[in-house]
């Protein structure tokens, strides 16, 4: 299995002149040092690449013992085409991957990790929020139907941690090829769904702390966390 972080895009919204994993909280340490240390404590951390593309050197100096897939297009591209480039470099293996936006508790790595070791793909999703910028997901016959900030009566949120078996890796490479520069990830997953009859699980981690920073008042709420 291999790891890949998403850390190309420019965060404006949160307001720094830095890339957004970098962001200090109150705890000290960066949003992606602490994906790191939490994803250390399961996996090898030989095994994380990490799709940088603003200020990417920033990133790479601050954390020289990873992998780096560069995505030169990050300003005019989204999640699809970054996580895009990083599993055409792992056609053949299953892929864990995270927003690089996202502050979880190490904890809920031991709920994934039971779909990890069945090889089943799966969408991480916290059922008790629904927030109107999230995204959102449906289910049907137990697995995810629809996963986008428009759906309509969505069950609850995802929360930007995903996994794809190794069985579903070049079907999801392929729809992720269709998908427009604009799209985030999650388009390719329901293109795959909808064409493919791809099977992806919804994995609740509600009781686990994870949010995803896009905004200041996030970035309040997690500190108010830690």
């Amino acid at each position: 299995m291999k790891i890949i972080i998403l850390a190309a895009g420019m965060g404006s919204r949160l307001g720094n002149p830095f890339p957004k994993p970098l962001t200090v909280l109150k705890n000290g340490k960066s949003i992606m040092g602490m994906q790191i240390e939490n994803i250390a404590t399961h996996y090898d951390i030989d095994d994380i690449n990490v799709v940088v593309g603003f200020k990417k050197n920033l990133i790479m100096e601050r954390f020289p013992e990873l992998t780096y897939i560069y995505n030169p297009f990050f300003d005019r591209t989204n999640t699809s085409k970054s996580l895009l480039r990083a599993l055409k470099k792992n056609k053949d293996k299953s892929v864990l991957w995270f927003n690089g936006d996202v502050v979880f508790d190490a904890k809920l790595l031991d709920i994934l990790n039971e779909y990890i070791e069945k090889n089943e793909s799966f969408v991480a999703v916290n059922p008790s929020k629904v927030g109107e910028e999230e995204v959102k997901y449906t289910l049907e016959n137990g697995y995810i139907k629809e996963l986008s900030k428009t759906v309509k009566h969505g069950l609850g949120e995802a929360v930007g941690i995903n996994f794809i078996s190794s069985n579903d890796v070049e079907t999801f490479i392929n729809r992720l090829e269709e998908c427009t520069n604009d799209d985030y990830f999650e388009r390719g997953l329901e293109i795959a769904i909808e064409k493919d009859n791809l099977k992806i699980n919804a994995v609740d981690i509600s009781k686990f702390n994870c949010m995803e920073i896009d905004f200041v008042e996030d970035l309040n709420e997690v500190n108010k966390s830690l």
